[in-house]
């Protein structure tokens, strides 16, 4: 008796790239999803921006407000610019932010590699989890930190000042100071995550390497500027590209909590998130506040873009896109 043969054919090279695709595609689904709702469909309220934007009591649904809001063009972005405050706004935001983005990153830098250079771990781990802790904070919980030094009454440094027989300083009245303040809390509370990112490139580095230059008699400065920069350096770069296109933006909860919303320091906090939250309490217009940060997000891709540009014709291999 003899026994049929049954054949089995495979499946087709082109079922199994759909069904691959398949699967590719619903492990992206969710973020696709949470960019879709998230990120690319509030864009449709970038039109605020050009509206006098007015709540309709009949119908007080968003889409039917945007739609029988009165259209004024360009007049919700005079405000940014037409002001008294305007050159102090943008100066102190273009000023603080340059400032912080050099300093961030040569500091940054500068302790990450000093951080890979401690052989014990324990204390590494420790070092590491006191930077790092500071980024978590509020800074509603940083600007009490802040007052407990320079409260005019109770503060650390006026008891200092009066036990010194100094003339006390009010803090909160000086402009002086405060440029210093604010930059010393931003890289208190920022620079332990980038310093974490360029830690965790510079352990990446083949340690095969630093033997090789050991060998060859490069002592630890050398092995550095050798080895550790070049192998970071595409790191460096993409963080400050990321950062230079949030040059036109502010850390609004830096600038309103840590000065304690105080007028007389205004020449020196002001910055465009403070203006644009002021100016929106004022007026009430969201097309206002709207228009400041479409002006922010094209000036910030223009900048990212520039930047790119800039270190693709020196460094294509590094540039971002």
């Amino acid at each position: 008796m003899s026994k049929s043969l049954v054949t089995r054919k495979s499946p087709s090279k082109g079922f199994v790239n759909k069904k691959k695709t398949l699967i590719l595609l619903s492990m992206v689904a969710p973020g696709a999803i949470w960019f879709l709702l998230l990120r690319y469909l509030p864009m449709f309220g970038i039109v605020i921006a050009f509206k006098d934007y007015k709540i309709f009591t009949k119908a007080p649904s968003l889409f039917n407000n945007i739609m029988h809001s009165e259209w004024v063009g360009f007049d919700n972005f005079k405000f940014l610019f037409t002001t008294s405050d305007s050159w102090v706004m943008i100066r102190n935001t273009l000023g603080y932010n340059s400032l912080w983005i050099l300093l961030g990153l040569v500091i940054a830098v500068t302790f990450a590699i000093m951080l890979s250079e401690i052989t014990n771990k324990f204390v590494a781990k420790t070092y590491q989890t006191l930077m790092f802790f500071p980024y978590f904070l509020s800074w509603v919980v940083a600007s009490y930190f802040v007052l407990a030094f320079l409260d005019p009454t109770r503060g650390l440094l006026v008891h200092l000042q009066q036990s010194w027989g100094m003339e006390t300083t009010n803090w909160y009245n000086e402009t002086e100071p405060w440029p210093i303040i604010l930059t010393i809390a931003n890289l208190w509370k920022n620079v332990g995550y980038s310093t974490i990112l360029y830690l965790a490139a510079i352990t990446g580095i083949d340690a095969s390497q630093y033997e090789a230059a050991s060998i060859d008699g490069a002592n630890k400065w050398k092995q550095i500027l050798y080895v550790t920069l070049p192998h970071i350096k595409p790191m460096i770069i993409i963080l400050f590209i990321m950062n230079a296109g949030k040059i036109f933006n502010a850390d609004f909860g830096l600038f309103w909590n840590v000065p304690m919303n105080s007028g007389p320091l205004f020449p020196v906090t002001q910055v465009i998130d403070t203006y644009v939250y002021r100016a929106l309490m004022t007026t009430g217009n969201p097309g206002m506040s709207t228009a400041a940060g479409l002006v922010q997000n094209i000036i910030g891709f223009i900048f990212i873009i520039g930047v790119n540009s800039i270190v693709r014709k020196i460094d294509e291999d590094s540039s971002l896109f």
